[in-house]
């Protein structure tokens, strides 16, 4: 299971980075996006795996996860923990 999901991950970081995607596309895609600075005012990074990060809302405290590019890098896809 474990080498699948290392398998399935590199895909995806590899698929996602594939396609430089400016800021505009993501937006259309993925709706919210931030770049490292609006990532850094608005969350807390607890680890990452590209293509994921994991991260603690400031706002309210909600735990969750994110998908990134490398570049440009831009962080996209939030997704509340439930």
């Amino acid at each position: 299971m474990e080498n699948e999901f290392e398998s399935m991950r590199r895909t995806l970081a590899a698929e996602t980075n594939s396609v430089k995607g400016d800021r505009e596309l993501l937006e259309a895609k993925h709706g919210k996006v931030w770049d490292t600075d609006e990532l850094a005012r608005d969350f807390d990074v607890l680890g990452f795996m590209a293509p994921f990060i994991v991260v603690k809302r400031k706002d309210n405290g909600d735990m969750g996860s994110l998908q990134f590019q490398h570049s440009p890098r831009f962080y996209f896809g939030y997704k509340k923990d439930r």
